[in-house]
């Protein structure tokens, strides 16, 4: 009895060392799993814009491509898809890809020499992108000849970072110009509808003075009266409250979206101005300097709480350290 059983424990039944097998065919796969999945997440940690850096929290996903190539959300009024942008040889910003939805305010922001103006001026048309395609609703601004981007072109307003005033002129002047450019109104229509594009940022009473009369706020506000001129579905701005003191800043804060809600105007701004950036806007795009490309998106006051990144972090919270920064620079 007792051989037998030393010989038991020795050589299992037939039964159990099948199930030893089985057990240790299942251990190795379960030890080839956790070795695969580990290997993806080393993949997808080396690799820059893709699901790792949504799950970062920085990044919303990219638009996607209809087979024609037009942007399949019916609510996207601007989509820039794998744009690059350079100067000559000298690449500024490489493979941007963002959607402005209608009715948004869309910041774009980021440090100084980071390409937020020169994103601008491709957006505006003043710069053709080194690759890459602008879509602006269904049509395609970058493909586009030159009588139909003249159209696309009078469906923008643009507000300067100085106003861009003409001096010599009144106020009422100045936001009559386009419309005597653009409509076949008479000039005492012209009048009428600045008197009222005045009168929508507050400066109505003011058509007959001059830009230097007035305070650096007005001049501002005069400026966005001349950008609404033509109705525009969309407003793009340079650093509105540069130049403005805190409260003529929040004012125009104010007025910006007292207009998006009452004309449901889609709002473009470029700012690195904290306090109006998380006041107006809803959606954003951070441009990263180093990278030459968009290191997060999506809601500025989601971005502080949720986003990782440490240039973004002291962006938005105007804190960290050199060696945080440098680390994000890594």
């Amino acid at each position: 009895m007792s051989s037998r059983s030393e010989a038991g424990r020795d050589k299992p039944p037939g039964g159990a060392a099948q199930a030893g097998a089985r057990g240790n065919a299942t251990a190795a796969a379960g030890a080839s799993s956790a070795r695969g999945n580990a290997q993806a997440a080393t993949a997808r940690a080396n690799t820059p814009n893709d699901k790792a850096d949504f799950a970062a929290g920085c990044l919303l996903a990219p638009a996607e491509k209809t087979r024609t190539g037009v942007p399949a959300d019916d609510n996207a009024h601007i989509t820039v898809r794998d744009l690059t942008l350079a100067y000559g040889d000298f690449v500024v910003m490489r493979d941007l890809n963002f959607v402005v939805s209608r009715t948004d305010v869309f910041l774009i922001m980021g440090s100084s020499g980071g390409g937020k103006s020169t994103l601008l001026r491709a957006l505006l048309g003043l710069l053709a992108p080194a690759k890459g395609e602008i879509w602006y609703g269904k049509d395609s601004f970058t493909q586009a000849g030159p009588e139909e981007r003249d159209n696309i072109l009078r469906r923008f307003g643009v507000l300067y970072q100085t106003g861009g005033l003409w001096s010599s002129m009144t106020l009422a002047e100045n936001v009559a110009l386009p419309l005597g450019e653009f409509t076949d109104l008479t000039e005492s229509q012209q009048r009428e509808v600045a008197a009222l594009k005045l009168a929508l940022v507050g400066l109505s009473g003011f058509e007959d003075y001059y830009p230097s009369q007035i305070s650096g706020g007005m001049q501002k506000r005069a400026g966005l009266a001349r950008a609404m001129a033509l109705d525009p579905e969309i407003l793009f701005f340079d650093e509105p409250s540069a130049g403005l003191d805190p409260i003529s800043s929040r004012l125009l804060d104010e007025l910006i979206l007292e207009l998006r809600e009452s004309l449901k105007t889609t709002i473009v701004v470029v700012s690195h101005d904290l306090p109006s950036i998380f006041t107006i806007a809803n959606n954003s795009i951070f441009l990263d300097v180093d990278t030459r490309t968009i290191i997060a998106s999506g809601n500025p006051n989601e971005l502080v709480e949720r986003c990782r990144d440490p240039k973004v972090h002291r962006f938005l919270t105007r804190s960290g350290s050199a060696e945080e920064e440098a680390e994000g620079r890594a």
